[in-house]
């Protein structure tokens, strides 16, 4: 059995950890008691009824109904109170759907009365009984039979009714979960919004499908990749920054409508907005072009809004998102809408279009920022035009988006496989959204002429750079070579359109297990010993 210092810290107690190991102590010596009496962990309860269900199956009749009308029940959950009160006492339980009271009387358990006594917060217990209603008026249930199968060895931490801990919430989600019933609220309406774009999709006729997580180059998107290593081919391998060029090729295939909900990976900073491992849902549809994708995400996340916040107003923060009005904008429009009035006139979208013209304007912002503390609009290298107009956009007007903004019109330098305007080279057929400031989805009409793609995959190898890829990827221009009709792709962000539609202002806290800088050795570290 492990040693009771090495359980390690879960919450209250006194700063050396004395009282909590005390406690630990205590439940080992109490399992060692379940132990010597036959299973300590048993499986043969089975329940048939859920906490919340209950409550909303019951919770509106009176006591008189339930004893007119006895309804016997089978529960299972974590105790998460108990109050002892000599012959008769109460205690809550928490399952997923929530809790429901449980009361306990010696002359009905008997031998099992005495046992309860000696049950801790935390421990996994199933209760047999029928429902009623207590003096005070709450739904219970009168046990009749009680059974313990799991026992809680470390405590629950002294706030446990409102864990408050960030970090710990994070690292230990498992308490979060138990605790906090918020957290696990946010997490049920993942899974909700999840269900409900799927269904979106299936409405649309799109096939689902899964593609490869790890490839052999890096490509799809502009990020610096994760790097592995495959020991039988001998060959490196690049965790996938996005499933693009796979979905293209499926859509060359003849799955013209293709979609696909799963993990994209990139080797970036952490932030409230960023987490190197993140969900996207990525879709391609032919046919169709960017203008057609921006009206179905407006009927999209309109419809997604309703279903999960039963409105298409959503709170997050202190603001009110109108899901019911998207506004259009291209990028040089945004540029200028948002220009600071202290930093001078706004340029023109027909200045930023000239040669120069982005730049020049971006210099201006800059002497303006440099004298006010203002964010500084900084270049990496030697930019070209296009870039230095999105570099622009993300420092004057990004997260001055903040009601759902369709920005349109990117530069073809920083759109390598979009579709160029015909009307206007420099440009091409994308958009991103914004909401809240931050980029949801981005999509474009696909580039599917394979002389010109192949031209810019060569530009970005050329140019360099972590972010950039470093082979051309001939297969996928040979797919494009046997014909990509017209089609229209677009990437959502799950995490990000989760904290909108939860009102959560951390990526953190819509992923289960975020990932976090190692834990100091020692103390919390050693608590998932086993005996």
């Amino acid at each position: 059995m492990t040693d009771d210092h090495k359980m390690g810290r879960g919450g209250g107690g006194d700063d050396d950890g004395s009282d909590e190991n005390k406690l630990i102590a205590e439940r080992r010596l109490k399992l060692a008691d379940l132990r010597a009496q036959g299973p300590a962990f048993p499986n043969d309860f089975r329940r048939d009824a859920l906490a919340g269900q209950l409550q909303d199956s019951f919770g509106e009749r009176d006591a008189a109904w339930l004893e007119a009308n006895p309804t016997p029940v089978k529960v299972g959950g974590r105790i998460m109170f108990k109050r002892l009160m000599g012959r008769a006492s109460f205690a809550k339980i928490a399952d997923r759907t929530g809790q429901i009271q449980l009361y306990l009387q010696q002359e009905t358990l008997g031998a099992a009365y005495e046992a309860f006594k000696g049950f801790d917060v935390g421990d996994i217990i199933g209760a047999s009984g029928v429902l009623f209603r207590t003096k005070t008026g709450e739904l219970s249930i009168w046990v009749e039979k009680l059974a313990f199968l799991a026992k809680a060895l470390l405590p629950l931490p002294e706030k446990w009714h409102g864990l408050t801990d960030i970090e710990l919430r994070y690292r230990q989600r498992y308490l979060d979960l138990i605790a906090n019933e918020e957290s696990r609220r946010v997490f049920v309406t993942r899974a909700r919004i999840i269900k409900e774009l799927r269904k979106a999709f299936e409405a649309r006729g799109y096939v689902e499908v899964e593609t490869p997580m790890m490839h052999p180059i890096a490509g799809g998107a502009t990020a610096r990749p994760f790097v592995t290593h495959h020991n039988t081919l001998d060959i490196d391998l690049y965790l996938r920054i996005a499933p693009e060029l796979y979905l293209k090729r499926l859509t060359v295939g003849g799955l013209d409508r293709v979609y696909e909900i799963n993990r994209n990976f990139r080797n970036e900073g952490i932030s409230t907005q960023h987490n190197p491992e993140f969900t996207m849902l990525e879709f391609y549809e032919a046919y169709s072009n960017y203008r057609d994708l921006m009206d179905f995400n407006e009927e999209l996340f309109a419809g997604l809004a309703k279903s999960i916040a039963g409105s298409t107003l959503v709170k997050y923060g202190e603001i009110e998102l109108d899901f019911g009005r998207f506004e259009r904008l291209t990028m040089r429009e945004a540029i200028t809408k948002h220009w600071p009035a202290e930093a001078g006139p706004a340029p023109t979208p027909a200045e930023l279009a000239a040669p120069g013209g982005p730049r020049g304007a971006t210099e201006r912002y800059n002497a303006w920022a440099k004298r006010t503390g203002a964010p500084y609009a900084v270049s990496k290298g030697t930019l070209t035009d296009g870039e230095w107009t999105g570099l622009l956009f993300e420092t004057v007007a990004e997260d001055k988006l903040i009601q759902p903004t369709f920005l349109y019109d990117f530069p073809t330098e920083i759109s390598p496989l979009s579709k160029q305007k015909p009307q206007d080279p420099s440009l091409t057929e994308r958009f991103e959204l914004y909401i809240a400031g931050m980029e949801i989805a981005n999509g474009f009409s696909e580039l599917n002429d394979p002389a010109e793609q192949e031209r810019r995959f060569l530009a970005q190898i050329a140019r360099g750079g972590d972010e950039m890829p470093k082979q051309l990827d001939v297969d996928y221009i040979r797919a494009l070579c046997h014909g990509l009709p017209p089609t229209a792709g677009e990437g959502i962000g799950i995490d990000r359109l989760t904290m909108v539609l939860t009102n959560s202002q951390s990526v953190r806290d819509v992923i289960l297990f975020p990932l976090l800088r190692p834990e100091a050795q020692g103390g919390a570290a050693a608590a998932g010993k086993s005996e």
